[in-house]
């Protein structure tokens, strides 16, 4: 059964980490549209969708099978998972971060140049390799 679990976590956290890593490059392809234009308003309703359709629901259900894993496999006791839920926390913190700006962008009022945005789409990245890391090699 655990391997279930493992199973659903990862695939949580591969859904998770696509639209963290692809809606900010929304936003860098947004900046350049022109406000009201067609393609202003097909650039708000992606974002809104990735948001709302994929990596909110993927973000809940990767809290919950992991923290379902580590329950069962006695991870609460260790190091190298706590640091590892420090960073989840981050990414959780980021992923709100970037659930405000989608209400930004939707409200015209975004004034960040596209390169803020790239800026931030590495913040995920280097959320992740912190992670796997951290549940790979286990340092501590």
């Amino acid at each position: 059964m655990i391997e279930w679990i493992k199973a659903l976590h990862v695939l949580a956290v591969i859904s998770w980490m696509a639209g963290m890593l692809y809606l900010p490059r929304l936003f860098v392809y947004h900046v350049d549209a022109e406000r009201g234009s067609v393609q202003s308003e097909t650039f708000k309703v992606m974002e809104r969708r990735l948001l709302k359709a994929i990596m909110t629901p993927a973000m809940i259900v990767s809290w919950v099978a992991g923290l379902w894993v580590a329950g069962l496999t006695d991870a609460f006791s260790q190091g190298w998972f706590h640091a590892k839920v420090l960073f989840v926390l981050l990414l959780t913190g980021c992923h709100g971060w970037l659930a405000r700006l989608v209400k930004v962008f939707a409200a015209d009022r975004n004034e960040r140049p596209g390169r803020y945005y790239r800026i931030l789409n590495e913040v995920p990245t280097l959320l992740m390799i912190g992670i796997v890391i951290f549940v790979v090699v286990r340092p501590f």
